[in-house]
């Protein structure tokens, strides 16, 4: 082929290349939420000393418990968890679609062979004689390029490569809400654990004071309904003891999923803990801008933007033309021709091919700018969401906390009536129902604080949870 016949498809090679891709350009809208100044400032103030607003929330949250055991049930869970185990999958899924998007920019070939014995048909030639048996041979190659005049193959991977980033995030929400669980569950089995030895109290208490009621009945110093009176309150203290076995027992079940395990599989620190962990320091929470940043859910639904507004080009590259480049060479003749110059065969050139646009095809365009707009409002919201889940946490945490140190200002004067209720009993003072009402006293108080106590205690790990750390690979 001369150099004249090639030098139309090298012009037209040429002005392929100075096309442009159709469709809008991704960037986050100035009108985001994400962008709005509210969003990024400081949360609103939560009294205390138990927050920290300056120091942003390290990802190892949980080395703040300084807990061994849960620092090594996080580690075995982030490793084991099956609802990680698909997140993974549905990543490694996403980035095989992407790979797949890129090949589209590839060259395409096939080829071809075949060997037959053929009797052609006369009438196909408008003859009337029958024309004799051949050995026919075919083989072929034939290669093409697509040149993406429009973009609609960039567009495809800009889609894909967003989709890929957000099952990423999608991987690492996973992880946040994992990790919670799992601080959780083992914080859980502790209080459990502490609440039930609170209760087992709670029973010697009114044990005691239903065998005094029924000894100053029998002397003739007290009445039947004193006897009816404590021994419905023993029942009762006995009656709170099967909550808390319970919630024990789930707990450990709960831990159990979470690391992969059937029901009880779990170390056995865990399940003989009775002492509730709690931070040394108080919490690092940073500002709005960087809680924007660190959660994943956000980061998903910004890359899921990201793909809608993709597809706008996708579908917009619809209406326009697609031109390739194909070649192709073999030969295909008779048998014993094969190979030979009459026989041979080749071809290069250039293919347009447009379906004109429909309604239908329009339309489409449309669906992807209302998909795109369904993602903005939905990135929006989870902006809204997020920075309304951590201040709800930061409220519902300080609020816990005060609810604690009042009820532990209360056992501690609970403790001193108590015990000088006792030191009055022991001089003759006062009767021993006194000294036992005043014990009732102190115990209910720690039965109150060890609610208030658990209260704090998961209202800790919801804020690190609203905090969304935890995610990174390296944690």
């Amino acid at each position: 082929m001369s150099w004249r016949a090639t030098l139309p498809l090298f012009v037209i090679a040429a002005s392929l290349a100075g096309c442009a891709t159709v469709g809008p350009d991704y960037t986050v809208p100035d009108g985001a939420m994400v962008n709005d100044a509210r969003a990024n400032g400081a949360f609103l103030p939560a009294h205390g000393t138990s927050i920290d607003a300056a120091a942003p929330l390290r990802d190892d949250w949980w080395n703040l418990y300084n807990d061994p055991t849960l620092d090594a049930l996080e580690r075995q869970a982030l490793q084991a968890n099956a609802g990680l185990r698909t997140a993974d999958a549905n990543l490694r899924r996403a980035g095989a679609l992407l790979a797949a998007a890129e090949a589209e920019h590839e060259i395409t070939a096939k080829t071809s062979a075949s060997a037959e014995r053929t009797l052609i048909s006369a009438e196909s030639y408008l003859q009337e004689e029958k024309l004799p048996t051949f050995n026919v041979a075919t083989t072929g190659i034939e290669a093409s390029y697509d040149f993406d005049l429009f973009g609609k193959l960039r567009r495809g991977v800009e889609a894909a490569s967003a989709d890929a980033d957000a099952a990423t995030a999608a991987r690492d929400v996973v992880r946040v809400t994992v990790a919670a669980q799992v601080a959780a569950s083992y914080v859980g089995i502790c209080e459990a654990a502490h609440d039930i030895a609170v209760a087992n109290r709670t029973v010697d208490v009114q044990q005691r004071g239903t065998e005094v009621a029924k000894r100053l009945f029998d002397a003739g110093l007290g009445s039947r309904l004193d006897v009816t009176r404590a021994t419905a309150q023993l029942d009762l203290a006995r009656a709170a003891l099967p909550p808390l076995q319970r919630r024990h027992e789930a707990s450990q079940y709960a831990l159990a999923a979470l690391l992969g395990h059937v029901p009880g599989d779990i170390p056995d620190a865990a399940k003989t803990c009775s002492s509730v962990p709690a931070p040394s320091q108080p919490i690092p929470v940073g500002d709005g801008m960087a809680l924007l940043r660190r959660r994943p859910d956000i980061r998903e639904a910004e890359r899921k933007l990201a793909a809608a507004t993709a597809r706008i080009g996708v579908a917009t590259a619809d209406l326009y033309p697609s031109v390739s480049l194909g070649a192709g060479a073999g030969s295909n003749g008779l048998l014993g021709d094969y190979g030979q110059a009459p026989a041979r065969y080749w071809s290069i050139g250039p293919l347009i091919s447009w379906t004109i646009p429909t309604r239908s095809a329009k339309e489409r365009v449309e669906v992807a700018k209302a998909g795109a707009d369904v993602a903005l409002a939905a990135f929006d919201q989870a902006v809204i969401q997020a920075l309304k889940e951590t201040q709800t946490a930061l409220s519902d945490y300080a609020h816990a906390l005060d609810r604690e140190a009042t009820l532990r200002q209360a056992l501690g004067e609970a403790t001193t009536a108590s015990k000088q209720a006792g030191d009055l009993y022991h001089a003759g003072r006062t009767p021993y129902l006194s000294a036992l009402d005043a014990e009732r006293t102190r115990v209910a108080a720690e039965t109150a604080l060890t609610d208030a106590e658990s209260a704090v205690s998961q209202a800790r790990i919801h804020l690190f949870y609203a905090l969304g750390g935890g995610w990174h690979d390296g944690a």
